[in-house]
């Protein structure tokens, strides 16, 4: 019996262990990469592109890739996603709605959650006696929120569109602790009159700031439960930097029923990293997309993306990519896509399948 608590007391303060990382983690000072979840991408015509829709985005879920791209939208428009990721532990769902207001103006709001649910709580199974009891096991989720209102102007210029993003975000573990978050993108797009479009994503252009609260009974079971740990609470507040995202693509028409539609993306983060071209000022990370459409209907797309120069167990370095795949179907204003993506690289991550769903809201009336 001694040895069979000794072993489940190991188990549980490796749990709450996890719990105070979890909160440590999200609830750090200035953290550079607070509020990754809103960097893993929607729509799956996108992801099977390894992302490169900058500058070509032209519905609903230009949203999230560019607000810009909702003055292409000719109706309203809803989109769906879901995907699962670390073996079906973590969820990742999303949900948009945009619509012109006129020729000239158009609005979206878009929802995304990834979440971890029904995550046993055990701080409180075993009590300071060491007897066990199985009801005083819980459940409680961890779920990041990101709400986002868009709206997009044409400008003067012809051909030149800008857009704007307003972001809520809201992060909760448990009953351990939530925090709130506010920020801010600005996107455009160009198009020229040879059908090249540009565009520019810039975001979190004023940084995004989360401030966490955090209960401090419940935090401190967690700590009561490991022993030796730091009975200091963490930091509250976190800060997320801008990004850039660039964009070039050109559509191409083969006898009227085929198209080859090809993308380059260069993501910009300000600080130096592992990326193929860093520097102590900026990172750059290009991304590769392609898509073969037959009369608008059926789509087959690839992307290469994620390229990092990782370093050997001999210290040199060797570069690896993200590579991406997808298929979609549009019929009457219904498109289903699918996209086959690496959420790390083409060697040690798992495959992700990810799902959604588009429809034009005219095809009801």
């Amino acid at each position: 019996m001694c040895i069979f608590v000794k072993n489940l007391r190991l188990k549980l303060n490796l749990t709450t262990l996890f719990f105070i990382l979890s909160i440590s983690v999200f609830s750090q000072t200035v953290r550079k990469y607070s509020n990754e979840f809103m960097n893993i991408g929607v729509d799956a015509a996108a992801l099977g592109m390894s992302n490169a829709v900058t500058s070509h985005s032209a519905d609903v879920n230009s949203g999230y890739w560019n607000p810009a791209g909702l003055l292409k939208l000719e109706d309203n428009q809803l989109s769906l996603m879901h995907s699962s990721y670390f073996a079906n532990i973590a969820n990742y769902d999303y949900a948009a709605y945009a619509m012109p207001l006129d020729d000239r103006s158009a609005i979206g709001i878009s929802l995304i959650r990834f979440a971890v649910d029904d995550i046993l709580n055990t701080t409180q199974l075993i009590d300071d006696q060491g007897n066990i009891n199985y009801d005083r096991i819980s459940l409680f989720s961890t779920a990041d929120y990101g709400l986002t209102f868009s709206y997009a102007r044409a400008l003067p210029v012809q051909g030149l569109n800008y857009g704007i993003n307003a972001k809520v975000i809201r992060r909760v573990i448990g009953d351990f602790a939530s925090s709130w978050g506010f920020g801010f993108d600005l996107g455009v797009q160009f198009e020229t009159e040879n059908d090249w479009k540009f565009g520019v994503m810039a975001r979190d252009i004023t940084t995004t700031f989360n401030a966490w609260a955090i209960d401090e009974e419940e935090f401190a079971t967690v700590q009561d439960a490991v022993e030796g740990q730091n009975q200091e609470l963490p930091e509250t507040t976190e800060i997320t930097i801008p990004k850039l995202q660039i964009g070039i693509s050109k559509l191409v028409d083969f006898n009227y029923d085929y198209t080859l539609l090809t993308a380059v993306n260069l993501n910009v983060r300000f600080e130096e990293n592992n990326d193929i071209i860093s520097s102590s000022v900026a990172s750059i990370n290009p991304a590769l997309g392609f898509e073969f459409g037959y009369i608008d209907m059926v789509y087959l797309r690839a992307g290469m993306g994620n390229f990092q120069n990782e370093l050997q167990l001999d210290n040199t370095e060797q570069l690896s990519f993200q590579p991406s795949f997808g298929v979609g179907f549009k019929y009457n204003g219904i498109q289903v896509d699918y996209a086959f993506t690496d959420i790390g690289d083409q060697s040690v991550a798992l495959y992700s399948n990810v799902f959604s769903l588009k429809i034009d809201l005219s095809v009801f009336r």
